[in-house]
Formats: structure tokens, sequence, C-alpha cells
């Protein structure tokens, strides 16, 4: 099956090499772009250059691709899954991995040791109040740089040539222009984006773990059970 799969314009990832490990082909298609926001990583960094925090979480892979360069030295760092920690390792920054690919996870694997620790946190600007007041709750201190915004691209979104679309983020979902056609399977990477899918009146066909992987097995389950009724 070819899918479309959204990605930030210009930030396309190896989505291409993993569909095809599930048999599968797929293109990108773009509903939100990013912009950096210079002043924000300079500050986060120079915060991680004076020792400022006990532990850094990587949220997705952008801002590990943005930050991991520019880190000289480092704490304790936790990446939200594989593809953000491969952009660490390439840079020789020694991670821990989520087991899982939602922030809600993020405190219980820290479980007591968060307690009185600085947690620096670089990501986009999109609120994410949950992941903040679980870290202050657990008794940690949290410490947030926006270090990039997204904006819509604007553009409508090309599915003329396949056969599903997968949305891997709600707020990409939320801003992506797009009419749904007859055949067309509807996707969800995760329950989060599966929830604002819903919420708005579009119920997903598939949904994921939370990554690329996990939805390609959820949709190969889905063809193999349609082949077998």
């Amino acid at each position: 099956m070819k899918i479309a799969v959204t990605r930030l314009k210009g930030k396309e990832k190896s989505d291409a090499g993993r569909c095809s490990e599930y048999g599968h082909s797929c293109y990108s298609v773009h509903p939100l772009r990013s912009e950096l926001r210079m002043p924000e990583i300079a500050a986060f960094t120079d915060a991680v250059a004076s020792g400022k925090f006990d532990c850094i979480f990587f949220t997705s892979a952008l801002p590990a691709k943005i930050i991991a360069p520019r880190l000289t030295t480092h704490p304790r760092v936790i990446a939200i899954g594989p593809q953000t920690a491969k952009e660490l390792r390439e840079y020789n920054i020694d991670c821990e991995t989520l087991s899982s690919f939602y922030s809600r996870d993020f405190v219980p694997y820290l479980g007591d040791w968060i307690k009185g620790k600085h947690i620096g946190i670089p990501r986009a600007d999109v609120p994410n109040p949950k992941l903040l007041d679980a870290i202050t709750a657990a008794g940690g201190i949290v410490h947030e740089f926006r270090c990039y915004g997204l904006e819509s691209t604007g553009e409508p979104l090309d599915l003329q040539r396949a056969g599903a679309v997968l949305f891997t983020s709600a707020m990409s979902f939320g801003q992506a222009r797009w009419t749904p056609r007859p055949g067309l399977l509807v996707m969800a990477i995760g329950d989060i984006t599966a929830a604002a899918m819903r919420k708005a009146g579009t119920e997903p066909v598939i949904v994921g773990d939370g990554s690329l992987e996990g939805t390609l097995r959820a949709l190969n389950t889905y063809i193999s059970n349609q082949e077998t009724t």
C-alpha cells in the first residue's frame, strides 16, 4: 500500500526504508513547517554548558537534531523513542530511551530520582501542560525551552496517489487541509492523535502505538484480518 505520511516540510525522515520493511511504500505530505528560534536554542545550550540541568528530555527527533551538534557536555539524557535516540547517538550523546513513545511515561520512568532534579526540555512551541504538571507534582523542577515554532503550510495534502494517510501528530491533523474520499484508509500514529481526530469527527481505522513501525504492524494486522473475512 502507498501511504502519505505527514511530516514537517523539509524534515522528512527515513520513512521509505522503514515502510518497505513492512511491505509498503510511502511519501511525505506537509501540513506543517518549523521555524527555528535561535535565541531559545542558544539559551538552552548555554544552560546545559553551565550545568543547570540534572537531566534533558528530548520529546521528539527534531529538537535532538537541532541541539545535539551544539552540545559539548551533557547530564543524563532521555530520548522519547529510537529515532530520537538515533539522532543523539550520531553526535556521540549517550542516552536512555523510553520503552513507549509518549511523554506521559517520562515521570514514571524516572521514578523517585526526579525529586529535586532540574529537567531541561527543548521542544516545539506547542503546549504540553500534562508533562510539565507531572514533573512538578513528582518534585522535579522543569525548564522548558520552546526552540522552534510550528505553523501551517496551507498546502492541500496530495492524497490522490495514496491508499492511506498517516497523521503523525494531533497538530498535523488539526492543521491539515485534506478531503476524505472513499477507499482512503485514515490512520493515527497513536492514541493522542486518534483522540484529536475523533474529537473533530474523523474516526481513524488504524491506531498505532506512537511509532511508525507500530502503526505499520497494526496496518498489516488489519489487512490480514480483512483478507480472512
